[in-house]
């Protein structure tokens, strides 16, 4: 299950007992929309493992500047509340779960 990030609860998801993806993206951009449904379907896949979240970088700029967000979309993949990886760009599902797999 994918959780819509906010400043409000970011920081308490990011300090979570599970490793966490944090798709940034916003509502005009192409890319981010072909790759929202592979986010949505390894959310589905790795619910109980992995926690999904989306940042639209329009609702919660603070959250993107504090990362350096330039480009969407930006997927961080934080491990133990730190940055452990990074993708700038569109990519194949399978790329994408490559990544999550090295969060487990």
């Amino acid at each position: 299950m994918e959780v819509t990030i906010t400043t409000e609860n970011f920081e308490t998801l990011k300090n979570g007992d599970l490793p966490l993806v944090v798709d940034f993206w916003a509502t005009w951009c192409g890319p981010c929309r072909m790759i929202g449904p592979i986010i949505a379907e390894l959310a589905k896949e790795y619910d109980g493992r992995i926690v999904v979240g989306k940042c639209d970088v329009e609702e919660n700029d603070d959250i993107a500047m504090e990362f350096g967000i330039r480009n969407i979309p930006t997927i961080l993949f934080f491990k133990n509340g730190e940055v452990v990886d990074k993708m700038v760009g569109a990519a194949a599902k399978a790329k994408i779960q490559e990544k999550f797999e090295a969060l487990l």
